[in-house]
């Protein structure tokens, strides 16, 4: 379900491989957070079968700066040279906020992530987004 919203959404634009890769990273990361919570949302929905309220306290163990960084310490290895330099970037861009609840550490590495995430919805590569997607959500 999730992969054919993205995928027919994605469709609607057109931007070519090597223009993604000369967005900033925080542009990246900024798609890519979105992206990730319409596939923990969606997640949730179709399997936890609560309220709204319930449904938001499930969806912060997975979107927050902390659980973010584990997956990315977590899945690294399984990143191809292309993904592990977008994750660099996205870390080691210069953000004008800084987190409220969250180390700086953990948050950048959140970030770069999320550009991760961003990288490949933009480039169209579902399948790897998928992958991605799916081993982030895995229990250890």
């Amino acid at each position: 379900m999730f992969e054919e919203i993205v995928s027919n959404m994605r469709k609607d634009f057109d931007i070519a491989p090597m223009e993604v890769l000369k967005l900033h990273p925080l542009v990246l990361a900024y798609i890519g957070d979105a992206v990730y919570e319409v596939y923990i949302r969606t997640m949730l929905v179709i399997n936890k079968k609560t309220n709204v309220n319930m449904l938001h306290k499930m969806s912060i163990k997975y979107v927050n700066a902390k659980a973010q960084s584990d997956i990315i310490h977590r899945i690294k290895d399984k990143l191809t040279q292309d993904e592990q330099d977008v994750v660099r970037r996205g870390r080691n861009a210069k953000s004008a906020t800084a987190p409220k609840h969250a180390e700086i550490t953990d948050y950048r590495h959140s970030t770069g992530y999320e550009a991760l995430i961003g990288y490949l919805y933009l480039t169209n590569d579902m399948e790897r987004l998928k992958y991605i997607l799916r081993l982030s959500v895995e229990e250890e």
